[in-house]
């Protein structure tokens, strides 16, 4: 039976909307402190956020893609850090699919359970009795402040050597308690400071088989994961790094269009909303974020109806996919610099939100799910090559 009745995104948005003056009021801690302020990472978690993905089965509200997108985007408009922490978490939770029912029972079922994590480099896994002995440090873990349980990827050892498979390392989806883990707080960079993204590091921690399975294109989900979602794969997942670009590209805007009104360029006496380039660039930057948005949300609404069908992505779906979640932060990157060219000295003023915007979609730019890097193994697809990014073949 399900834990919890359907819940649609609608009303996670009027949740959202509630927490709004929260969000705003810890913002600045946020950003200073380097991780999601506790009260807001709390109230997030309790309307359901972090488990947005999560199977009614396992608590969850089971969202479909495009709704949970339109709730992460919604959170990074009122705080950039707070938009990521959720997309990245419930990043994590398809994953969930790979795992036997009750692995996936003990670590989603309560619905305290919240999730962070990163792939890249593997763990060392070495074969004991019962599972595997895991050691190793993994980069850019979000959310990792809020979160009590890791995802991961761990390669097998045999002594000093790889375990291979078909000529590939062998990998494994792992999950781990974060009591078991050292959190390495060296999170300091240009923007995002605010989501924690911090190395997690463990050293020799058992991890039972149940919670150590291979890494392989998913044929079959377990049956608590076996709804449509799943059938997507890891392209959800994929997708939820742009998603907060959407909402602080469209802050951006937002904040301008309060602007314009009332601020003068210097030596002028017009205002920025009587000036043509400040119309043109406004009108520009809308365009470009509108039309991904409605492309990104179109690509994964066509998706997800193929997989309420019955269907699993091809390798031109994927590339669909992919195409239109890089699209999403390559149009909100542009989008900001059109708004801060217009917005004057307004834009390199720290009391002012526009130097945060610029600085929080720019490292977005560069995540290696989402980045510009990706549209080549895109082309690499249309042209009938094997794409050259791994994850086009789960």
């Amino acid at each position: 039976m399900d834990k919890e009745a359907a819940v649609s995104a609608d009303d996670v948005l009027k949740k959202v909307a509630e927490l709004d003056p929260l969000i705003r009021e810890h913002s600045a801690e946020t950003e200073r402190e380097r991780h999601l302020a506790t009260p807001v990472a709390e109230a997030l978690r309790d309307i359901g956020c972090y488990r947005m993905f999560r199977p009614r089965s396992r608590g969850g509200l089971e969202l479909d893609p495009v709704s949970a997108f339109r709730v992460i985007e919604e959170l990074a408009r009122i705080d950039s850090a707070a938009g990521w922490n959720i997309a990245i978490a419930n990043a994590s939770e398809p994953f969930g699919a790979w795992f036997s029912d009750a692995a996936t029972e003990e670590v989603f079922g309560p619905a305290a359970t919240v999730t962070a994590g990163a792939f890249n480099p593997p763990r060392r896994a070495v074969p004991t009795d019962g599972g595997y002995r895991l050691s190793g440090r993994t980069t850019f873990n979000s959310n990792s402040h809020a979160a009590n349980w890791i995802l991961g990827l761990g390669m097998v050892f045999d002594g000093d050597e790889p375990r291979m498979t078909d000529g590939n390392p062998e990998m494994l989806l792992t999950l781990f308690p974060m009591s078991d883990a050292n959190r390495i707080d060296n999170w300091d960079t240009l923007g995002m400071r605010g989501t924690g993204s911090h190395d997690i590091e463990v050293k020799d921690i058992f991890v039972p088989v149940e919670r150590a399975v291979p890494f392989v294109p998913m044929t079959e989900a377990s049956s608590a994961y076996s709804g449509p979602l799943h059938r997507l794969s890891v392209w959800p997942p994929v997708a939820c790094n742009a998603v907060s670009a959407l909402g602080i590209a469209q802050a951006a805007i937002d904040d301008f269009i309060e602007l314009a009104g009332t601020k003068a360029h210097a030596y002028t006496e017009k205002t920025v909303r009587d000036r043509s380039v400040a119309q043109l660039r406004l009108g520009q930057a809308q365009a470009k974020l509108g039309s991904a948005r409605a492309f990104f949300h179109a690509t994964f609404n066509n998706m997800w109806q193929h997989a309420l069908d019955g269907g699993y992505l091809d390798m031109s779906q994927r590339a669909d996919i992919q195409l239109a979640t890089s699209n999403v932060v390559m149009a909100a990157a542009e989008a900001v610099d059109l708004i801060h060219s217009i917005a004057g000295t307004a834009s390199i003023r720290n009391e002012n939100n526009y130097p945060r915007y610029f600085r929080d979609i720019h490292v977005i730019t560069q995540h290696a799910f989402v980045c510009e890097t990706r549209l080549e193994a895109v082309g690499q697809i249309r042209l009938g090559l094997e794409p050259d990014w791994g994850f086009f073949h789960f």
